[in-house]
């Protein structure tokens, strides 16, 4: 009989043990909700629909009214019991625009009307639906756009494409200078890039740069153990944007990820998943209703996101005990016992949470990313230290 995928935390971790310990659930405040499950672009890497996980083959391709209305009072319901002043809700797919205006409208008139908080709402688009008339609708209802896309057009040309073959550059950057105008540059997030070792990273950062996006966020591709990361160099490849950043005269966009490492070098605490060890807060919801942890899991093998819930019958509090939940909360108590000596520990946080999976034993390993992490940290940590220090030095008396 083959052993299980992920021993732990599914079956090794003891979450009784933990909670008996004095280890307390913290409530979700990000909420991923998979309005629909269909895409008009076929991106090479996409952990949706090209990695271990087919799921989304059986999910209706649009979240339907009752489940939206529902969803949006267990939302509330959440907020309410945990008092939470506000909840972050991105709109994800799939891509999320094919719902189209009218349904967005819907869903967001729900939220606002139920949730007892602040609600954040943001979409995360491939970009080649950004046109005036849906941009005019996200603009009204206060939704902060994040387009994802790779660098110039050969880059883009590379993974970001139609079924057809057909490269989605030309729309995509139709749409951000689009948003980038003086009518939508409100509600512009920013540009997610997933970092591709192939492509030059300096000409990469400053072909993201010439849509002015107020942030970039990174990300390495989703891999594991078991399916390794394409190519090599990952640290080289950041160090190298990193430099370029660090560098420029005035700061021309904000990288997240150098950002979160930079505060956490400073002992101030992190945001963002798959840095540092601040326990997670997010929860996805797919568009049948089915309650999932983060839907990156995925990548790992068929059902890794699974929880058993679903917003019709439960609620979130339901999944706060679920085992993967506690072990993406526990910290430090999650890591392998490598990384806990490990010297960069408190800013790499043991990495994202997928990329540590190895078959047959599950999440409490190294990431696949770990030299590279460890390398990359190490060079930012010398670069700000060093200008901390010269700073200190210069101010202080003669």
């Amino acid at each position: 009989m083959s052993p299980h995928p992920a021993r732990w935390p599914l079956l090794d971790l003891d979450v009784a043990a933990v909670r008996g310990a004095g280890h307390e659930p913290v409530p979700f405040q990000q909420f991923i909700v998979k309005v629909h499950s269909r895409c008009n672009l076929s991106c090479s890497y996409c952990y949706v629909y090209e990695m271990a996980d087919q799921a989304w083959r059986q999910q209706p391709k649009r979240m339907t009214g009752p489940i939206a209305a529902k969803m949006a009072e267990r939302i509330a319901e959440h907020a309410g019991q945990h008092d939470l002043p506000s909840v972050d809700v991105i709109l994800h797919g799939g891509e999320p625009l094919l719902a189209g205006p009218r349904w967005l409208t819907e869903l967001t008139g729900w939220l606002r009307a139920q949730v007892p908080a602040r609600v954040n709402i943001g979409v995360q688009t491939n970009g080649t639906l950004l046109r005036p008339a849906m941009l005019d609708t996200l603009k009204e209802l206060g939704i902060r756009v994040g387009v994802s896309l790779d660098g110039d057009a050969e880059a883009t040309g590379r993974h970001r494409v139609y079924a057809s073959g057909r490269n989605s550059f030309d729309d995509v950057a139709d749409g951000l200078y689009l948003l980038d105008s003086p009518g939508y540059r409100d509600i512009y997030g920013g540009i997610l890039c997933t970092v591709d070792v192939d492509n030059d990273p300096v000409a990469t950062y400053e072909a993201l740069l010439k849509f002015n996006p107020p942030a970039v966020d990174l990300l390495l591709p989703h891999a594991n153990w078991g399916c390794p990361p394409p190519g090599s160099g990952y640290a080289d490849w950041l160090i190298a944007v990193f430099e370029r950043w660090y560098r420029a005269p005035v700061q021309e966009t904000r990288i997240r990820v150098f950002s979160e490492m930079i505060q956490l070098i400073l002992g101030q605490p992190g945001a963002v998943e798959g840095l540092g060890l601040q326990p997670s807060t997010l929860v996805v919801i797919e568009t049948d209703g089915t309650i999932k942890q983060l839907d990156s899991l995925s990548s790992a093998y068929p059902g890794a996101a699974d929880t058993g819930r679903h917003i019709l019958t439960d609620s979130f509090d339901a999944v706060l005990d679920h085992p993967t939940t506690v072990a993406r909360q526990l910290g430090a108590g999650a890591l392998s016992p490598r990384c806990q000596t490990c010297p960069v520990m408190p800013v790499c946080g043991g990495g994202l949470y997928p990329h540590r999976y190895r078959a047959g034993a599950g999440f409490r390993h190294p990431s696949v990313y770990c030299a590279d992490l460890t390398k990359l940290i190490a060079h930012v940590r010398g670069r700000v230290l060093d200008d901390v220090t010269r700073l200190s030095t210069a101010r202080s008396p003669r």
